[in-house]
């Protein structure tokens, strides 16, 4: 089968624009003859109907796309250009304004829909070349291949018992895996249609749940967070069949919240740019609050200690998570010695993530490396375990824990808090009450947001920026 599945059934609606699939993929053929033999083709990847016909032509003639996020600013936009080597700009006529030294611009929107289908090259061309976020140094180009994206939707739409006659439903951006990965192509290969609500508001969720049939929902904890805090828009939910959290960990009070409301225990799943989605919640399995699932078919994983070797499954000794899987990507365009430092000398995709993995195969993210494990007077600390334990607290909207220097302590546990009518000292009690004392956060800033991404994700990095 094509990576783009079977023709026939399914269709496109992105914020209030539709298409059939059939005429989806007459448009992508059409964009398909104008870039055939470039080297690479970047996307001005806003949430349109011309984005997927950018990507989805890319595909059909076997140039690899390079998404670009419509809001990067001048030199991460640059540094994506210049470094992909994309020849080719491709996006709605009055989408974008091109800077002086950018690659000739094809306007999607003037092209035909009428175009002859073609198929893709063999399964280990690459497909996509995604950015990673660069929160040390420039972002690297991520070269994702056809039979990585294939394997990697297959084995979700098993574990999501994901078929055509769902409804998939999401507001997310199409310029990251969760988005246009799982959120696009999933539905054009598994071949259910996709509602794209534009934005991803409680009451477009809603809308789509009882309009048009949602059945399946992806959003970031950010998304359920909010669907949370408005009962009538989660509880319009109740008739989906499966609520996906991802991109970040779901917030265990959320996760308990949308339980009540929507009558759904969310799937929480664990991947990254370079892995796509390795470990999910099983649509027919247990969902427990705080663990992202068990590896998904084709997928192996392990644990390693701070000394390289292994550590045990029991569900308590974190280690850096280890991944081997056909989903895996083909290296970092241009960096040889970066594709080489992230795996282990036995070949083995050193995530840079820490995890623990019960004996049931169950795996918990306690976070990244860098900046989720806090090594304070002598134990190793998620930062999540702490972080849910502050969102537990009813006046508590928002919460983010770090690792800061400390004399004694060589780390010390800081929290940055969204919160109201509470102060500080209440709020390290509060941990202390439920956690081990030495989890306690020794200082919490009580701040008016927290730094966030485009998918949502707290940008840790920037938190010392924070004027409390």
């Amino acid at each position: 089968m094509d990576l783009l599945g079977a023709t026939g059934g399914g269709s496109v609606r992105i914020a209030g624009r539709g298409l059939p699939r059939e005429e989806l993929l007459g448009w992508a053929s059409a964009v398909a003859a104008e870039i055939r033999g470039a080297d690479a083709v970047a996307v001005h990847a806003t949430a349109s109907l011309e984005t997927v016909a950018a990507v989805v032509g890319g595909l059909l003639a076997g140039v690899p796309v390079v998404p670009l996020p419509p809001d990067s600013g001048p030199a991460e936009r640059a540094h994506i250009l210049n470094d992909s080597g994309a020849g080719l700009l491709l996006a709605a006529r009055d989408a974008t304004a091109r800077a002086e030294g950018e690659p000739p611009l094809i306007p999607v929107d003037a092209l035909p829909h009428d175009g002859n289908t073609n198929t893709g090259p063999d399964a280990g061309a690459t497909a996509l070349i995604l950015y990673t976020s660069g929160t040390t140094g420039a972002p690297k180009g991520v070269l994702i291949s056809r039979g990585a994206i294939a394997a990697g939707l297959d084995a979700l739409a098993d574990a999501w018992a994901w078929t055509p006659d769902d409804v998939l439903v999401h507001g997310l951006p199409l310029f990251h895996v969760h988005g246009l990965v799982l959120g696009v192509l999933g539905a054009l290969r598994v071949g259910s249609p996709l509602v794209h609500t534009g934005r991803p508001k409680p009451d477009s969720y809603a809308a789509a749940a009882q309009n048009d049939g949602g059945s399946l929902f992806f959003g970031v904890p950010t998304v359920w967070s909010r669907t949370a805090a408005e009962p009538s828009a989660a509880r319009a939910l109740r008739g989906a069949r499966l609520l996906v959290s991802g991109s970040a960990p779901l917030p265990v009070p959320v996760f308990e919240r949308l339980a009540r409301l929507t009558g759904h225990r969310p799937v929480e799943r664990y991947g990254m740019t370079e892995t796509l989605i390795t470990i999910s919640a099983r649509a027919d399995g247990d969902r427990r609050p705080g663990y992202v699932g068990t590896p998904l078919t084709g997928v192996e994983t392990r644990l390693a200690a701070e000394d390289g070797g292994p550590a045990p499954a029991d569900g308590e000794t974190p280690g850096e998570l280890h991944v081997r899987a056909p989903l895996l990507f083909k290296g970092y365009l241009n960096r040889p010695d970066a594709t080489a430092e992230s795996f282990a000398a036995d070949g083995w995709f050193r995530t840079g993530d820490i995890a623990t993995i019960g004996p049931d195969g169950w795996h918990r993210i306690v976070g990244r490396a860098s900046t989720d494990l806090i090594k304070s007077g002598g134990y190793r600390i998620g930062a999540g375990e702490i972080e849910n334990a502050l969102l537990a607290h009813p006046g508590v909207r928002e919460a983010a824990v770090v690792g800061t220097p400390h004399d004694d302590l060589g780390e010390q546990v800081t929290a940055y808090v969204v919160a109201d009518g509470v102060a500080e000292g209440q709020l390290i009690d509060f941990v202390a009450e439920r956690l081990s004392a030495h989890k306690r956060p020794r200082v919490v800033h009580l701040v008016g947001s927290l730094p966030r991404n485009a998918m949502g994700k707290v940008v840790k990095t920037r938190l010392g920026d924070i004027t409390p």
